[in-house]
């Protein structure tokens, strides 16, 4: 290297210095205005929570401890022996590999150079002896060992040497190309998602958020806003066939997140696809609210938004039976809207489908690993603050659910690379926070998650009336998926045993969101089918058969199982009671946070 590039660097390195100072004092700025009750990912109440579980109820099976300890100690000796010998030029045994799978450790100087060999190793060993003092435990309750092992896990993550400056070979190859101003370039990006972070939470940027616009390359498919009040819009897609099947669907998206999820673009549009096979569809779109509506607590998102839009569905197509289709959180609001209907005789719903969506709350995953009695404390707390719980303090918090994936990488490349993420359509929507209302929030965790009281008959009761799942006898259709780290498949299935209809469970492959959204054309990943419903998931799934392709034709053939009789739609904004108000995508989902 030339003397040259060497000051160049050397100043670009000064310029670092003095921008890194800048940033901590941010930081610590922030963290002293930061609310007590953003606990949640305060260190303080993480170490907390540990010690209260590491000190309760815990056996330590001291053989496994012991064994585990002498492990440790041997390969640290074998691999200071190893190291040694690579140093002076000798072939070195490998005494500690990374899992497959593992793409942390791709780059060729983690085997090749000594030094980042030795930090990988290294790294591995201890993370190996920090899960064994794990496993070495029993602890009496099975949610705290969950709990440790989770925030164990995340500890272990962190602390990787690819997560830092100079002990990462790809960051410390892009700096000499660079001449150092990958680092400025990251240390830029960083000070900029500082700044459009809430005080309690960090949102890395994970995709390029000037790439997308709503209405122009997502959320593009032809509608009108016909209804809205405080809490929804509701959209009416333009028909695409002269005549389509009687029964209209009705999208009730989940009230965390924007609805395009469902319309993104037209080659992955949910909503497309159904208009192509001839349906008559209707979308909710949920506002991003602001403390104003504080006060909607989840009985009040039900009326104002499945149930308003409900009525307006019935009227605008007089049809005396509706489809209703809820994802994620929002099947949940579905399933108590249907068996609230169902409680007083109500029979407009032909038929509900819910996609990745719990019912029984027993087995919440690895989301439940952030609630304990303190951090929802704290969590109520901070949205009775703010009057909202903060969709971007959600965002963080399913994103640490695969935490190397969807944090560590990002902040590899964003910030130690000084890179700038790709386009990506879902992930732009995942981008998209969307507060909820501070009534909504504390009603929703404490009532599903935390006390599980929808699965039990007459456990949540809205004017007067007991909510029973067993009163949803309408044909009942289910779609999980097979790699959903957010509601687990086998978690899902519970609800089939709950409601008394006509039901159907479908299994489809990948995840949350690349399992539903997964159209015919490209059918990516495979489904499975059976159509016995035995009480144990394994069972069901032992006596499926393997479908490759999408299961939206499934889904499209069940739907038209029920009422194939077609009519001329009406044309949205077309009644005098129910004009357009404003093209779709409309004004509410394009409310922004930050």
């Amino acid at each position: 290297m030339e003397q040259q590039d060497k000051d160049e660097i050397l100043h670009t390195l000064n310029q670092y210095a003095e921008q890194f100072n800048t940033m901590v004092q941010k930081i610590l700025t922030r963290q002293a205005d930061a609310s007590d009750s953003a606990a949640m990912f305060d260190p303080q109440h993480l170490q907390q929570l540990l010690t209260t579980k590491l000190a309760d109820n815990v056996e330590v099976d001291t053989g496994k401890l012991v064994e585990n300890q002498m492990e440790f100690m041997r390969q640290q000796t074998e691999l200071w022996q190893q190291a040694t010998k690579s140093m002076f030029g000798e072939k070195a045994a490998v005494v500690a590999t990374e899992t497959s799978g593992d793409k942390r450790f791709s780059h060729t100087d983690w085997n090749e150079n000594p030094v980042f060999n030795y930090l990988k190793q290294a790294y591995l060993i201890n993370s190996k002896m920090l899960q064994g003092m794990m496993d070495s435990m029993t602890f009496a309750d099975p949610k705290s060992a969950e709990q440790v092992k989770f925030y164990t896990r995340q500890y272990i993550n962190s602390v990787a040497p690819t997560n830092y400056l100079f002990s990462n070979p790809e960051v410390c190859e892009e700096i000499l190309k660079s001449k150092g101003q990958s680092m400025i370039k990251g240390i830029e990006n960083f000070m900029s998602d500082l700044e459009q972070s809430p005080l309690e939470a960090f949102k890395i940027t994970q995709t390029d958020m000037s790439a997308f616009e709503l209405g122009e390359n997502l959320a593009t498919t032809d509608g009108k806003v016909v209804y809205q009040n405080d809490l929804i819009q509701l959209i009416h897609y333009t028909p695409r066939k002269a005549k389509t099947f009687a029964p209209p669907i009705l999208f009730v998206p989940p009230f965390i997140n924007k609805y395009y999820i469902l319309d993104l673009d037209e080659r992955k549009s949910v909503v497309k696809g159904l208009l192509d096979s001839g349906f008559s569809v209707f979308m909710i779109s949920w506002v991003n609210p602001d403390k104003s509506l504080a006060d909607h607590d989840l009985v009040s998102y039900m009326k104002h938004g499945p149930l308003a839009a409900l009525e307006v569905v019935g009227n605008i197509t007089k049809q005396p039976k509706i489809n209703m289709v809820g994802f994620c959180v929002g099947g949940t609001l579905a399933s108590m809207t249907a068996a609230f209907l169902r409680a007083q005789g109500d029979e407009r719903l032909l038929s509900l489908t819910l996609l990745t969506t719990l019912l029984d709350f027993s087995e919440p995953g690895e989301i439940g690993n952030y609630l304990t009695e303190e951090s929802l404390n704290a969590m109520e707390q901070n949205a009775d603050i703010k009057g909202v719980y903060d969709g971007r303090i959600l965002g963080l918090s399913f994103s640490l659910l695969r935490e190397n994936n969807l944090f560590w990488s990002y902040f590899i490349n964003n910030y130690l690379k000084g890179e700038d993420p790709a386009a990506f359509d879902i992930l732009y929507w995942n981008s998209d926070a969307t507060n909820i209302t501070a009534a909504c929030f504390k009603q929703y965790v404490r009532t599903m998650y935390w006390e599980n009281k929808l699965r039990e008959p007459g456990g949540i009761v809205i004017d007067g009336v007991p909510i029973d799942l067993s009163n949803i006898d309408v044909p009942v259709y289910f779609l999980s998926t097979i790699a959903d780290h957010i509601v687990l498949w086998q978690a899902a299935y519970k609800g089939t045993q709950l409601v008394s209809g006509d039901t159907r469970f479908v299994l489809a492959g990948s995840g949350h969101l690349a399992g539903v959204i997964n159209p015919p054309a490209k059918g990516k990943y495979p489904h499975w089918i059976n159509t016995e419903l035995p009480a144990d998931a394994a069972a069901w799934f032992d006596g499926a058969s393997q479908h490759e392709g999408s299961w939206w034709p499934d889904w499209h053939n069940w739907l038209q199982s029920h009422n194939a009789k077609q009519v001329t739609a009406p044309k949205p904004g077309k009644l005098k009671a129910y004009p357009a108000i404003e093209a779709a995508p409309g004004s509410y989902v394009k409310r922004r946070l930050g």
